[in-house]
């Protein structure tokens, strides 16, 4: 799975939590001052994810202030964008002179290697904890012009709609479970998150044309994969009603998934046909008919579903069910298999 590094104060009396705190920011490649009225006991923790070309941490903290001075900058200077997703409490952001307040929900974005002052105050102050996700990024590895950037600078942006409910969506899940990813995802992860985060940023800059042509096609296709995942259970859904919600033509939607090898129509079907196999062996699900199990998947017709899953499985569905289903089966597998180990 990801590799994820902990730091969590609590393994410490409270007294020293707030120490360990400032040590912990103290060594990382961006170092900050800061202050809070919870020194005294300071609950706190930090989730680190490597995605390769980026990384990000999950802080949850209670309420405090921080500064990043030139003298900071001057010590140590990784020539880092920080890309903050609030994700709980109330955060101000302040760099080049632009001051925002950023609710949960909500992106800012700053230069780590220009002075700048963030806040973060929990929505309970006595006993709550902000949150936030922060991805770091390479000055050198969004490919927008830089002298555009500081226009964004201190700034807010949305994290509920478009490519940023997609980027926010993205940052929770991979820093919330990242036991559900191989270690071998982590490259290209990273380039699915910084593809998102470029988009997102090129068009706050009102500068879309400034973002590469491949980062938008690979941000596009991550929006419209993420859309069919979301529709598929609407038997309606198809390479038209795709097209559609991402106001683009058919055309266009083909042309995009040439690249990946694939069509529209065969994509949708081939996650449909997954979340149909996972839901025939879930033993919940086992007194439930397989053609409700096909049809909450956007498979109305028995016929056709049958036909469609044979010829992607060799099987049935009802085959394939009991096969994966029968403890007895499974069991004389499990012997068949052992066997034909030991007669080798």
């Amino acid at each position: 799975m990801l590799h994820r590094d902990t730091v969590d104060t609590t393994v410490l009396p409270p007294s020293e939590r707030f120490g360990m705190w400032l040590d912990l920011v103290a060594r990382t490649s961006a170092p900050m001052r800061i202050w809070s009225a919870h020194a005294d006991d300071f609950t706190a923790r930090a989730d680190f994810v490597d995605l390769g070309p980026i990384q990000l941490i999950n802080y949850h903290y209670p309420s405090l202030e921080a500064t990043r001075t030139a003298k900071l900058i001057r010590q140590s200077d990784p020539e880092l964008y920080m890309l903050a997703l609030t994700t709980d409490g109330v955060g101000t952001s302040s760099q080049d002179g632009r001051h925002s307040e950023i609710r949960a929900g909500e992106f800012t974005f700053y230069d780590a290697s220009r002075p700048h002052d963030v806040g973060h105050h929990a929505t309970e102050p006595e006993q709550g904890r902000a949150s936030s996700i922060i991805t770091m990024i390479p000055h050198a590895a969004l490919p927008l012009p830089p002298q555009r950037m500081a226009a964004l600078y201190g700034g807010r942006m949305s994290g509920s709609e478009g490519i940023g409910a997609l980027l926010a969506q993205f940052l929770l899940q991979v820093t919330g479970h990242p036991e559900q990813y191989h270690a071998a995802d982590t490259s290209r992860l990273g380039a699915v998150g910084l593809d998102l985060a470029t988009t997102m940023l090129g068009r706050h800059l009102v500068a879309e044309d400034a973002v590469p042509t491949e980062v938008r096609r690979r941000a596009l296709l991550t929006q419209v994969h993420a859309y069919v995942h979301r529709h598929l259970g609407d038997a309606t859904l198809s390479p038209q009603s795709v097209a559609d919600a991402h106001h683009i033509s058919v055309r266009s939607l083909h042309r995009l998934f040439e690249v990946e090898d694939s069509t529209v129509a065969s994509y949708i079907r081939d996650m449909r046909l997954a979340r149909c196999r996972r839901d025939l062996t879930d033993p919940a699900l086992r007194n439930q008919p397989v053609q409700a199990i096909a049809a909450r998947w956007g498979f109305p017709d028995k016929a056709h579903f049958s036909r469609v899953f044979r010829m992607a499985y060799g099987i049935s569905p009802q085959a394939y069910r009991e096969s994966n289903s029968d403890p007895a089966r499974i069991v004389n597998r499990a012997a068949f298999t052992v066997n034909s180990v030991r007669a080798d």
